[in-house]
């Protein structure tokens, strides 16, 4: 098997107390779409500003392509294309000269004719930054990763503060550059994000990588169980609902009751007369097929949150 084209291994990165990276590891293969997926302040930004050559590590290995984001910076920069959580440029700067200009910047560049077509930016092309929307910001940022025609692609956060047609538009594209097996590591903290996207996913939360694999793997942790939200009027004391038929898990969270049941309508059912036999008013009920969201709620007992 080839080498893969991003490798990190037992990396550590502190500011101050904070242990921002606390041994994190994981492969990147050829042509695969690969995910880091977690809330803010998990380390996927920080992870992906190493590999980046931006930060540096305090120990652990960090490779891409190859090469030493620290000791190879200039060569890599010809290799590695990045969209950043936020991507800002001169207010006056025009859509088609910041293509233009980008391009001159690396030895094999791609035609910035053919990427204006590709993000639906011709009819910009004269436009100012300033007055571009969101999406079309953010359609730019992906057109400038691919204008030096990289090996490797960096996206952090990509969708982060879209509406959701705008991130619709901008999963078609990531899809786009999948078929082209393009090689993407992807930051996100939107699971349908990870489900629909990634090849394999890293869960990350608080510096470490909590569980690895496809989406399918994943939510495979789950499977034979529903997960069923209960709001009650008031507090169920003494672990009751986590006695009842069919709960396999049971866990108090954010005012609600979240029950991972493996026989939900006999729980159901068994949830209803043990609320009326304590005389508690059932406020709303919810039930979800499992999926990655379960998964982190399992591996760290709290939601993954924007």
């Amino acid at each position: 098997m080839s080498e893969a084209v991003v490798q990190v291994g037992n990396l550590f990165k502190s500011y101050g107390a904070v242990e921002a990276l606390r041994g994190v590891s994981f492969d990147v293969e050829e042509g695969e779409l690969f995910g880091l997926l977690g809330p803010n302040g998990a380390g996927k930004t920080t992870t992906i500003e190493i590999l980046e050559g931006m930060r540096t590590p305090d120990r652990g290995i960090a490779r891409v392509c190859g090469l030493d984001p620290q000791k190879n910076a200039l060569e890599l920069k010809h290799m590695v294309g990045a969209a950043l959580q936020s991507t800002s440029l001169p207010d006056k700067m025009r859509v088609g000269e910041t293509l233009e200009l980008f391009s001159r910047f690396y030895r094999n560049p791609r035609d910035p004719e053919e990427l204006l077509r590709r993000f639906q930016l011709e009819e910009k092309r004269d436009e100012t930054y300033n007055h571009l929307s969101g999406g079309q910001k953010q359609r730019l940022a992906l057109a400038l990763a691919l204008i030096n025609n990289p090996r490797m692609i960096f996206l952090d956060e990509p969708t982060a503060g879209l509406d959701p047609q705008v991130r619709r538009e901008i999963y078609d594209i990531l899809e786009e550059l999948k078929q082209e097996k393009k090689t993407i590591l992807l930051t996100t903290h939107y699971i349908e994000e990870a489900e629909r996207l990634c090849d394999r996913v890293a869960i990350v939360d608080h510096g470490r990588v909590m569980a690895m694999g496809s989406p399918r793997e994943l939510k495979h942790r789950s499977a034979g169980t529903t997960r069923i939200e209960v709001h009650l009027g008031r507090p169920v004391v003494d672990g009751a609902l986590g006695r009842l038929d069919g709960v396999a898990d049971c866990r108090e969270l954010e005012g609600a009751y979240i029950l991972h049941s493996t026989k939900p309508t006999q729980t159901i059912v068994a949830l209803v007369k043990h609320l009326e036999a304590e005389n508690v008013e059932l406020q709303g009920l919810e039930m979800f097929s499992p999926s990655l969201e379960d998964v982190f709620l399992e591996l760290t007992g709290r939601r993954l949150r924007e």
